[in-house]
């Protein structure tokens, strides 16, 4: 996306700065709600101009910096006398809808006095599995950074459904760092790093550096945060550490106070190295931002053909088929026993494959006409899982 000086010098913990964050050009930092509003609901503005003023000062250094912010529901609340975060889907699409304006309206102030633009993006998971949306969202994103504007990226909460929701903006994050190509990935909470458990309690102790999962094993995770006002806590937040740096993209996890030291390089918080290899960016976005809507059973020749040999998936291969789904939509392809082997876009309705099954290309093209002589599942929009 753009130029980009190449991958970031070797990490350093040496109590200085670390190299991968001072080197990062294009970074993507994500806020939690109950980072930005009290705990009954509304904005803290003095929380959300400290962070303004952080990131304007990366964007005055010559560095792109995108936004994923929470906060769109936990602002609304106050306003509509909510006393605490809904649970039901419409009541959160409600608040959303009021909240969003005054978190995007805030930010707009904050940067207004930099002199720096914000641009809105709102996201559905659609947006970024289905090929044409996904360019979309990717020339968007990108003609903001070109146009010296900070896009603040949020889900769009108030149309997205159950069945096309991210779940929650840590993943959106990590997924939105790798769709822009992002040199560094910042997490801010409202905890200053990754502990081997509750940081309250004698004996825990902070983790300055995963390398890998084994500096993992026997950390206990949380739930969610102190605040209760939003959906994440430090699952979430490991995980979208494990999808960015499975993109190559390390990741920073600390408290949003700490923001302005973070991105100095100061080693503050946990820090999350990276794997050295790149997958293809939307194929990434389809394994991790999706959830199945049905399922296609391949006999070993197919499995075979698609896994071993990296081929597109054709109807003589599949001898099943499960779910609900249109042309388009993502489905699981799963191996004799039920394991699912990867994950594609499928070209066919549900209801049109089972006439297909078994049969070549070729006889169905005779058969039914030359639209038949397509694969069900295309070798460049499947990923192997």
């Amino acid at each position: 996306m753009g130029t980009r000086r190449g991958p970031p010098a070797p990490t350093t913990q040496n109590g200085r700065v670390r190299e991968a964050v001072t080197l990062a050009r294009r970074i993507v930092v994500k806020i939690g709600s109950s980072s930005l509003t009290t705990a009954t609901g509304g904005l803290d503005e003095a929380r959300v101009d400290t962070l303004v003023d952080a990131l304007a000062a990366l964007v005055a250094a010559g560095r792109e910096v995108v936004l994923v912010s929470s906060g769109a529901i936990a602002a609304g609340l106050a306003p509509l006398g909510l006393p605490r975060r809904p649970r039901d889907l419409a009541t959160q699409q409600a608040a959303a809808s009021v909240g969003q304006g005054l978190l995007i309206g805030r930010y707009a102030a904050g940067f207004a006095r930099h002199r720096l633009t914000v641009g809105q993006v709102l996201l559905t998971v659609d947006d970024v599995t289905r090929r044409a949306h996904y360019r979309n969202a990717y020339r968007t994103l990108r003609k903001l950074l070109d146009l010296r504007a900070v896009p603040i990226v949020n889900e769009n909460d108030t149309v997205a459904t159950e069945e096309i929701r991210f779940g929650d903006n840590d993943r959106l994050a990590a997924l939105v760092a790798a769709l822009v190509d992002a040199d560094l990935l910042v997490l801010l909470s409202d905890v200053d790093a990754l502990w081997t458990g509750n940081p309250a309690r004698p004996g825990s102790t902070r983790i300055t550096e995963v390398r890998g999962e084994g500096d993992l094993a026997g950390v206990d995770i949380g739930g969610a945060g102190r605040a209760g006002v939003g959906t994440g806590g430090m699952v979430t937040k490991v995980e979208a550490a494990r999808i960015a740096t499975g993109f190559g993209i390390p990741v920073v996890l600390t408290a949003a106070p700490l923001a302005g030291a973070a991105l100095a390089g100061e080693p503050v918080g946990t820090f999350f190295h990276p794997a050295r290899r790149r997958p293809a960016a939307r194929l990434f976005w389809l394994a991790h931002a999706t959830a199945p809507r049905g399922r296609l059973h391949l006999d070993p020749g197919a499995v075979q053909a698609v896994v071993g040999r990296r081929k597109s998936l054709l109807p003589a291969g599949i001898t099943a088929v499960d779910g609900t789904f249109t042309a388009g939509d993502p489905v699981d392809l799963v191996d004799v026993d039920g394991a699912s082997v990867a994950r594609g876009l499928v070209n066919y309705d549900a209801v049109e494959l089972p006439g297909l099954l078994g049969r070549s290309t070729g006889e169905l093209a005779a058969a039914l006409g030359p639209a038949y002589e397509r694969e069900v599942v295309h070798r460049d929009d499947l990923v192997l899982l």
